[in-house]
């Protein structure tokens, strides 16, 4: 039986082997999610960010267990910071998910950035396809929390949680910073700290500029005791039934697959670039050159698109 068959019949060694796959771009993984692909788009997918320490990855156990509670089936691709020696997630969340990664009706995948800029690995889209072909009810994808670059994880999913936390003394300053429009559902965890209702409130008063159809909750848990996380599914949930109603859950894929397309092409013309040059030596002449300023960036790039006209 082939690799995208055991796929079909919810093999979850075959969907790490294929996830695995398109970590490493490998052709044949690209085949099969091509052949597979009309059986995507049936997964909730929700995002899961915010900055380092909010306890995203304490929330995301919770709600999954929340959502296993029910009876529905979790995929969890959790994205690390990557290692520069050996390439692999530093962070590796399976740890802090341990009790979860035993149960039968949950996927964990922890995938390293390796070097990608907007805290999410560049396979975690393919990640996600395999997934939902894998068939689970709902994927979770869990940021670095790197800061304003987290609007990439609006290109991946359906819901996007904030996850806010008092005391980190930048917090709001850093939606400010531009974050602020991607959350779909806000939580503030650790809510029994000081300064808890302060964040809500500052968080409520902003979204008072926003005019949307949609008001994001703002919902308070304590992740680590387990409150407030049955309220903060309900919210989530909420939004899905809104944007299916609304039409614009299929606006929103239609926009995801676009900037999808853009950003596969981006790849494959750098690939064709660098391939077709010949030479990454050239860009490597080029970007010496560039450093000791015996040339400049613009000429440099015309440079190489030269050599493959």
């Amino acid at each position: 039986m082939d690799l995208a068959e055991r796929l079909l019949q919810g093999d979850k060694r075959a969907a790490a082997r294929l996830i695995s796959m398109a970590e490493n771009h490998d052709p044949e993984a690209v085949s099969i999610l091509k052949t597979l692909y009309q059986r995507t788009g049936k997964a909730h997918v929700i995002g899961i960010t915010g900055p380092p320490g909010a306890g995203k990855s304490t929330l995301t156990d919770k709600l999954a267990k929340a959502i296993r509670a029910q009876g529905k089936t979790v995929g969890i691709i959790a994205v690390d910071p990557t290692s520069p020696f050996t390439g692999g997630s530093i962070l590796g969340d399976r740890v802090r998910m341990n009790d979860l990664s035993t149960d039968p009706g949950v996927f964990i995948r922890s995938m390293g950035t390796r070097g990608h800029l907007g805290g999410l690995s560049k396979a975690t889209q393919a990640a996600v396809k395999v997934l939902d072909i894998y068939g689970v009810d709902y994927i979770f994808i869990e940021t670095v929390g790197v800061g304003q670059s987290e609007v990439d994880i609006a290109k991946n999913a359906d819901t996007t949680l904030m996850v806010m936390v008092p005391g980190l003394g930048d917090d709001i300053q850093a939606i400010k910073a531009g974050i602020m429009e991607i959350g779909d559902v806000f939580a503030i965890n650790k809510a029994d700290r000081d300064g808890a209702k302060r964040t809500a409130t500052e968080i409520e008063m902003m979204l008072d500029f926003n005019k949307t159809d949609w008001r994001p909750p703002v919902q308070m848990v304590i992740a680590v005791d387990n409150k407030g996380v049955e309220e903060l599914l309900g919210h989530i949930m909420d939004h899905m039934a809104h944007m299916k109603e609304t039409g614009k859950l299929e606006k929103k894929r239609i926009l995801n697959s676009k900037l999808e397309i853009i950003d596969l092409i981006q790849e494959n013309l750098m690939r064709i670039i660098l391939d077709k040059s010949g030479k990454e030596d050239l860009i490597n002449n080029l970007a010496t050159d560039v450093a000791v300023r015996k040339a400049d960036p613009y000429t440099a790039a015309e440079t190489v698109l030269k050599e493959i006209k």
